[in-house]
């Protein structure tokens, strides 16, 4: 594989895999997940995540493919917040917000290996204070396992001199027939949710917090996303990209958020995290193109399911905290659960 310096780091290709067969292909860059082998029901292994065949294209193309996003993922309105009387303002780059972290978020930065064994690798990256707007310089670690339960799990660790505001996912995108198979409208999506966050006119949460009951969000139940992506509640013509708020039984509780079913390949994958919500989306603005094993990607023809804090939460009192404070600890766990049934 090429070799490919940024800002005096190579960027590097590690695998990480249980005795079961199940692995994952990660590089420094973004900490991007590129590639995720899961067995079937026959116990037939494909990659089920989108992403590219070389580093450079890793690199290069659709930037959220796999990757950590951070300072603070989803939207922050009007690219602005204010912290212990100080107004802050950030790089607005999806409109006039934030998005993701900014026009260089943590998935455009070649990230330290730390830690490697044959089930996990472990990366750092540290943050400069006001690095794309934010206060404070920020030590952020990521880590990914495959555990034997065949589980991707994640865990995000960071500490800062200086209150800021901090939110990390993970955005892979899904597809359990495998990457470039074709479209998630025939997936079936049950999200442990009773209320969603109601967006204004730029996909920023206005603060309102709705009850899902007799409207699209409702995914109480197991629902075919074709079955709804269309409606007008969602992105017009191209579908879902919303946050719901998951159930729980106290803050930072491990709970499942949702669990998403292939039919014919009979996967399923649990999600669980300690965070207080999760961003579904359908990949509205992929634009077609050629990736892996020379497939194509196109919109609606991947999921991302990112645990995270609520879009927005630094500027609505009543959504949970997103400060960080020195002394404190932010401490975040997501797992992709998989199994075939």
């Amino acid at each position: 594989m090429e070799k490919i310096i940024i800002n005096n780091k190579e960027v590097k290709l590690y695998t990480i895999k249980n005795s079961k067969g199940m692995s994952a292909e990660v590089i420094n860059y973004g900490t991007k997940i590129i590639k995720l082998m899961v067995a079937d029901k026959n116990n037939k292994f494909d990659d089920v995540v989108l992403g590219f065949d070389t580093l450079q294209e890793n690199i290069d193309k659709e930037p959220y493919f796999g990757t950590t996003c951070g300072r603070f993922a989803n939207r922050i309105k009007d690219g602005k917040f204010s912290l212990d009387g100080v107004e802050y303002s950030l790089a607005q780059n999806n409109g006039g917000n934030a998005l993701h972290g900014g026009i260089e978020g943590f998935n455009s930065k070649v990230w330290d290996v730390v830690q490697i064994s044959d089930n996990s690798i472990k990366m750092y990256y540290q943050s400069k204070d006001g690095e794309e707007g934010y206060p404070g310089t920020l030590d952020c670690y990521v880590t990914y396992s495959i555990t034997e339960d065949n589980e991707l799990k994640i865990e995000y660790d960071a500490s800062t001199d200086k209150a800021t505001v901090i939110g990390l996912t993970n955005h892979s995108y899904f597809n359990l027939k495998g990457c470039g198979n074709g479209t998630v409208r025939d997936h079936i999506l049950q999200i442990n949710a009773d209320f969603h966050t109601v967006l204004d006119e730029t996909a920023s949460p206005t603060g309102e917090i709705r009850p899902v009951d007799n409207s699209p969000f409702d995914f109480r139940k197991p629902v075919v996303i074709g079955n709804v992506i269309d409606a007008p509640e969602y992105v017009a013509g191209r579908g879902i990209d919303n946050n719901w708020t998951i159930r729980k039984n106290q803050p930072k509780e491990l709970a499942l958020a949702a669990t998403l079913y292939e039919p014919v390949s009979g996967r399923k994958m649990e999600v669980l995290t300690t965070q207080p919500g999760v961003q579904i989306y359908t990949a509205n603005w992929v634009d077609k193109q050629t990736g892996k094993y020379g497939k194509t990607f196109a919109e609606q023809d991947s999921i991302c399911l990112e645990t995270q804090n609520f879009p927005n939460s630094p500027n609505i009192a009543h959504f949970p905290s997103s400060v960080l404070r020195p002394g404190e600890k932010y401490q975040e766990v997501c797992i992709y659960k998989f199994s075939a049934i």
